[in-house]
C-alpha cells in the first residue's frame, strides 16, 4: 500500500548470468498481481452488500467493517503511525481527504446500492471508475499509450454493452455510480501520498479517520432505523468485508497503484464486472445469458492488451 520504494526487486540464483550478477524482477508483475487480487475479493464485497441488503442498515455495515479492519490493521499501523504522527499532521488533509473517500464514502453508497442494485449491476457501474482513473492521472501529466488506451476503451465497451443489454436502471444504479466517482477519485489521489508514510501507518490512519467520520451516521442509523441481529448470517459476512475487502484489498490495492499507477490498475479493475457476475449467478442465483458472456469476453480481452506495456 505505501508508496513504495521504486527500486528494483531482485532475487539471486547461481549461475544467473555469467558475472553472477542477481536477476532483476520488474515491480510491474508485483502491482498487476496485487490489483488482480484486489479486484478479486473486492468482488465478493459486492455480493455480500447485496446478501445483506434487508438484514443490516447500510451505515450500520459500513460502521462494523471498517471497526472490524481497525482491529485487524491496529497491530501492525499502529505504532507506526504513533512514530510517523509528524508527518501524518503536516499532510493531514490529504490524509482526512483520502479517508472521507475511500472509506466514509465509498463502501457506505456501495452498500446502499445493495438495497436496491443486483450484484451484477453493481460490479458493470463500478467498471466505469477506471475511467476516472485514467483522466486523472492523464491531467497530472502521465502518459497512457496508445495501447493502454485502446484496451480502456474495449473494455469500457464491454461494461456498456452489459449494462446497456438488459440491466434494469433503479435507484440504486445511481448510488453506484456516484460510488464509483468516490473510489476513482480515491485511487487517483493516492499518487499523491507523502513520500516516507508507511504503508501500513497510512492504512490505520485512514480507516481511524473514516471510521470516525462515519460515527454520527451510525447514531441517526441506530436511532431511525436500530440495530440488527448478530447471526452467523451477518457476521460472518462483515469479517469478511472488514478483514479480506478492507484490510487486505485496500492494502493489496495500494501498494498496487505505488508500483504501477492507478490508469493501469484500473484497466485490471474492469474484471470486477466479471468476477461479480459470476459470483452473484453461482450465490445468489442472479441470472447470466450468452449475450452476458460475451461481454465479459470483451472486457476481459481490453484487460489483458490494457494491463501491459505502455506503448
Amino acid at each position: 500500500m505505501a508508496i513504495a520504494d521504486r527500486r528494483t526487486l531482485t532475487t539471486t540464483h547461481p549461475g544467473d548470468t555469467p558475472a553472477g550478477r542477481p536477476r532483476t524482477t520488474t515491480p510491474v508483475a508485483l502491482g498487476l498481481g496485487l490489483a488482480v487480487l484486489a479486484t478479486l475479493v473486492w468482488s465478493g464485497s459486492f455480493v455480500t452488500s447485496r446478501a445483506l441488503g434487508d438484514s443490516v442498515p447500510p451505515v450500520q455495515h459500513a460502521f462494523w467493517r471498517w471497526v472490524v479492519a481497525l482491529a485487524v490493521v491496529a497491530p501492525f499501523g499502529a505504532r507506526r503511525a504513533w512514530r510517523q504522527r509528524a508527518l501524518i499532521r503536516r499532510h493531514l488533509g490529504f490524509v482526512l481527504l483520502a479517508s472521507l473517500l475511500g472509506v466514509t464514502v465509498y463502501n457506505t453508497l456501495v452498500n446502499q446500492a445493495g438495497v436496491t442494485t443486483p450484484a451484477a449491476n453493481m460490479g458493470m457501474i463500478m467498471a466505469a471508475s477506471p475511467v476516472l482513473m485514467a483522466v486523472f492521472e492523464r491531467a497530472s501529466g502521465v502518459r497512457l499509450g496508445a495501447r493502454r488506451i485502446a484496451g480502456l476503451l474495449i473494455a469500457c465497451t464491454g461494461v456498456l454493452l452489459l449494462v446497456g443489454g438488459g440491466a434494469s436502471f433503479s435507484a440504486g444504479d445511481l448510488w453506484m455510480i456516484a460510488a464509483a466517482c468516490s473510489f476513482g477519485s480515491y485511487s487517483a489521489l493516492l499518487r499523491r501520498r507523502p513520500a516516507g508514510l508507511d504503508g501500513s501507518a497510512f492504512l490505520f490512519t485512514t480507516f481511524l479517520a473514516g471510521t470516525v467520520m462515519l460515527l454520527p451516521a451510525q447514531g441517526v442509523s441506530l436511532a431511525v432505523q436500530g440495530g440488527f441481529t448478530p447471526t452467523a448470517g451477518t457476521v460472518l459476512p462483515l469479517l469478511y468485508v472488514g478483514v479480506a475487502s478492507s484490510a487486505v484489498a485496500f492494502f493489496a490495492w495500494n501498494r498496487a497503484i505505488s508500483l504501477i499507477g492507478a490508469a493501469r490498475a484500473g484497466v485490471v479493475y474492469y474484471l470486477q464486472p466479471v468476477c461479480v457476475a459470476l459470483l452473484s449467478w453461482l450465490l445468489l442465483a442472479e441470472p447470466t445469458g450468452w449475450a452476458q458472456a460475451g461481454c465479459m469476453a470483451l472486457i476481459l480481452g481490453g484487460v489483458v492488451l490494457g494491463a501491459g506495456a505502455r506503448r
